[in-house]
C-alpha cells in the first residue's frame, strides 16, 4: 500500500519533508467504520494523541483496495490510536520527541520485517529525516523475545564448543593411535611393500606372461607348417623368460635381465605375426588352449582331492609310534591281567553312561579328559570304549596307566563279539568300518541293562558338564542330535535319491538333517521301535546302491527319522576340521566341538587356529607321548 501524506493547519517549525517508515502494520482497506475510531482518552504518554495542545493534522493517504483500485482517503491525528509514535531517531538523549517538529512527507512502499525495517532506519545517518513509529508488540512480549534470542544464542555456542572439543579428542586419538602403528615398508605378502607404490608395479611380469602365451599359440601354429626354425626360436625365448620369472609376483622380483628378454621376446613374436598370422587359425588354438589348460585344472582338483584324503588317512609316524609302544609293555609289563573293574557300575541305569567307538588312542584320552575334567561328579560317569584287535591292547593300557580321575573306563575288542559278521547284513561288507556301524546300530543288545546313553566321536572336545544332556526328556523319540540344515544344506534331497520311488514315497526331501558325533539314544525307546530291525531293512533294500550311496550318514538319517529331537546347537558345534571361518565365540560357548571333516586337529593339516582347544587336554608330559616326539 502507498500512501502520500499531506499535513493540513498545522503549526510546523520544520516544513522538510521527511520519511515515515513503519516496522509492522496491517493493511488499511476502505471502509466508513476504519475512519470513524475514535482517540482513546487512555492513550499512552508516549503516544500521538499525547499532545493536547498541538493542533490537529490532516493525513491525506493513497492506498489500493481489495479490488486493486486507487483510492484516497483522509485521517485526521485523532483518528490515530495510541500505538503511533513520534520518534527522532537523531534525539537519542531524549525518550520522546518534541512535538510538531516533524512533517511526514511520503514513506516507502512494502511490507518490511522487524529486523529489515530497523536496518533500513539504521541507514538513515544525516538525521534530517525524522520517524513515524509503529508496533503492535507490547514491551513485556518484546522482551520475551530478547531474552529467547540471547538463550538460542548461548545455546548454539555451548553446542559448537562441545563439537569442538569432540573433534580435538578425536584427533588426538587418531593421533596416538598412528604411534602405534608400523610404518616400516614390508616385502612379500604385504600391501605396502614397495612394488605397490606404483601402480602398474607388476606391468612387466604381465607383459611377460601374455609374451609366453602367445609364443606358445604361435610355437604350435610354426610346427603345423613345419617352419622349424622359427618354432625353436619361439620355444628357446619361451624357455628363457620362463627362467627370467621364476616366482616373482611382481616386477620388483623379476631378474635384472626380465626386461632385454621381454624385448628380445617382442622382437621374435614380431617375426612370428608377419609369416604366421591368421585369425581363425590363431583364434582356434587359443580355444584348443583354453579346452587344455581346464583339463588340467580339473585332473590337478582331482589329484588335490585325493590327496587330501590321502594325508586324512595316513596315520604320522609319531602317532603309529604310540600304540606299538603301549602294546609292547602291556605284555612285557604284564598288564593284561591287571583289569579290575567294577562290573556293577558298567550295568548301573542310574549312572551317566558313554559309547566311543575308536582306533586313536590319543584322540580317545582326549575325549575322556575333556568330559571327565568338566563332570560335576566324575565318579558317575562310566564310558565304554570299543576299538579293533590291533589297539585294543594299547587302548587298555593308556587307561590303565592314566586313570582319568574317578571315572570308570571299559575298553571292549569289538572281535570279541562273535555274532557281529557279515552274514547278519548282506549289504555289510560293502561298508567302511562294517562292524563297527553294525555295532553301533545294535547299542541295545550290546548294552541291555542301560535306559540312555550318549554317544560320542573321537574327534570332538568337551568344553561343559553333559550332566544337564544326559537327563534331557527326548519326548518318546529315540535320537536326541543337533540340526544341520541351513536353508537348502544338509537336507535328505542332498543324501538320498529321491528319483527311486521307495525313497521318494517314504521320506519329505526338505527334512532336516541332523549331526553324527554327539548324539543321546533312549535304549528303551530304541527297543520298542525296533530300530535296529529298520536299519537292517533299509540296508537290505540298498544292496544294489540306488537308494544312496556309502557311508554312515544316510542310513542314520533313514532309521532315524521323525524320531529325533532337535537338540539345541549350542550343546554341538561342527566344522572345525574343514571350515577356518567358524564363528569364535559359538566354538567358546559350546559344549562339544566337533573336528569333522579331514582336518583332524592330531594331523598337519588341521586348522592351527582350533589346535589349542584340542591341544589343552594332551598330556604332553607323558613319557610315552615324550618317546614318540608327540609334542605341542
Amino acid at each position: 500500500m502507498l500512501c502520500n501524506l499531506a499535513f493540513v493547519k498545522a503549526n510546523i517549525s520544520n516544513p522538510s519533508p521527511f520519511r515515515r517508515e513503519f516496522n509492522e502494520f496491517r493493511p488499511l482497506y476502505y471502509c466508513e467504520r476504519c475512519l470513524a475510531g475514535k482517540v482513546q482518552d487512555t492513550a499512552s504518554a508516549t503516544g500521538v494523541g499525547n499532545y493536547p495542545d498541538e493542533q490537529d493534522i490532516d493525513i491525506i493517504a493513497a492506498y489500493s483496495d481489495t479490488s486493486g483500485a486507487i483510492q484516497i482517503s483522509r485521517v485526521k491525528m485523532r483518528d490515530l490510536s495510541a500505538s503511533w509514535v513520534w520518534e527522532n531517531p537523531m534525539d537519542v538523549h531524549h525518550d520522546q520527541s518534541t512535538s510538531s517538529e516533524a512533517v511526514v512527507d511520503s514513506f516507502q512502499s512494502g511490507i518490511r520485517s522487524g529486523e529489515n525495517a530497523e536496518h533500513y532506519s539504521d541507514g538513515h545517518q544525516d538525521g534530517r529525516i525524522p520517524y513515524l513509529y509503529n508496533s503492535s508488540m507490547s514491551p513485556v512480549k518484546r522482551m520475551r523475545q530478547i531474552a529467547r534470542k540471547e538463550r538460542r544464542d548461548l545455546r548454539t555456542a555451548q553446542l559448537t564448543q562441545q563439537d569442538k572439543e569432540t573433534d580435538n579428542q578425536m584427533a588426538q586419538a587418531a593421533i596416538e593411535r598412528s604411534k602405534s602403528l608400523d610404518t616400516t615398508v614390508k616385502r612379500k605378502y604385504n600391501i605396502w611393500r614397495r612394488d605397490f607404490v606404483h601402480p602398474h608395479s607388476d606391468s612387466i611380469l604381465k607383459l611377460m606372461q601374455d609374451q609366453m602365451i602367445m609364443a606358445k599359440a604361435y610355437a604350435s601354429i610354426a610346427k603345423s607348417k613345419n617352419e622349424s626354425e622359427l618354432y625353436s626360436a619361439l620355444k628357446a625365448h619361451s624357455n628363457a623368460s620362463q627362467s627370467a620369472i621364476g616366482e616373482a609376483h611382481s616386477d620388483a622380483e623379476l631378474h635384472p635381465s626380465a626386461l632385454d628378454q621381454a624385448k628380445a621376446m617382442g622382437h621374435i613374436l614380431s617375426r612370428a605375426k608377419d609369416k604366421l598370422y591368421d585369425c581363425d587359425i590363431v583364434a582356434r588354438t587359443f580355444r584348443a588352449m583354453v579346452q587344455s589348460t581346464e583339463d588340467k585344472v580339473n585332473a590337478m582338483k582331482k589329484k588335490t582331492a585325493f590327496l587330501i584324503q590321502l594325508a586324512a588317512k595316513t596315520i604320522p609316524k609319531r602317532l603309529q609310534c604310540l600304540p606299538l609302544q603301549l602294546a609292547a609293555d602291556y605284555y612285557m609289563q604284564g598288564y593284561y591281567s591287571k583289569q579290575d573293574l567294577d562290573k556293577e557300575k558298567l550295568e548301573d541305569p542310574s549312572l551317566y553312561h558313554y559309547a566311543i567307538f575308536s582306533d586313536n588312542v590319543l584322540a580317545t584320552s582326549v575325549v575322556v579328559n575333556s568330559t571327565v575334567l568338566h563332570a560335576k561328579e566324575p565318579e558317575k560317569h562310566v564310558f565304554h570304549v570299543v576299538t579293533d584287535k590291533l589297539n585294543s591292547a594299547a587302548m587298555r593300557i593308556w587307561f590303565l596307566v592314566n586313570p582319568p580321575m574317578k571315572a570308570t573306563i571299559q575298553v571292549e575288542n569289538i572281535d570279541d563279539f562273535k555274532w557281529l559278521n557279515s552274514s547278519y547284513c548282506s549289504v555289510l561288507c560293502q561298508l567302511e568300518s562294517a562292524r563297527t556301524k553294525e555295532y553301533y546300530f545294535k547299542l541295545p543288545e550290546v548294552y541291555p541293562k542301560l535306559d540312555k546313553i550318549l554317544f560320542l566321536d573321537d574327534d570332538i572336545v568337551v568344553q561343559k558338564d553333559l550332566t544337564p544332556l544326559l537327563s534331557v526328556d527326548l519326548q518318546g523319540m529315540v535320537n536326541g542330535a543337533v540340526e544341520t540344515c541351513k536353508e537348502s544344506f544338509h537336507r535328505f534331497d542332498k543324501y538320498l535319491n529321491f528319483s527311486n520311488p521307495k525313497i521318494s514315497e517314504n521320506f519329505d526331501p526338505n527334512a532336516c538333517g541332523w549331526a553324527f558325533g554327539m548324539n543321546i539314544f533312549d535304549l528303551k525307546e530304541w527297543k520298542k521301535r525296533n530300530i535296529t530291525g529298520i536299519y537292517h531293512r533299509w540296508q537290505d533294500m540298498n544292496e544294489d546302491r540306488t537308494l544312496w550311496k556309502l557311508g554312515s550318514l544316510p542310513p542314520g538319517l533313514i532309521t532315524f527319522y521323525n524320531l529325533t529331537y532337535p537338540l539345541d546347537r549350542g550343546w554341538h558345534v561342527l566344522g572345525l576340521g574343514y571350515d577356518p571361518a567358524l564363528n569364535q565365540s559359538e566354538i567358546e560357548n559350546a559344549a562339544v566341538i566337533h573336528y569333522n571333516g579331514n582336518y583332524k586337529p592330531w594331523l598337519d593339516l588341521a586348522v592351527s587356529k582350533y589346535n589349542s582347544y584340542w591341544s589343552r587336554y594332551v598330556m604332553f608330559d607323558n613319557h610315552y607321548l615324550q618317546f614318540c616326539s608327540i609334542r605341542q
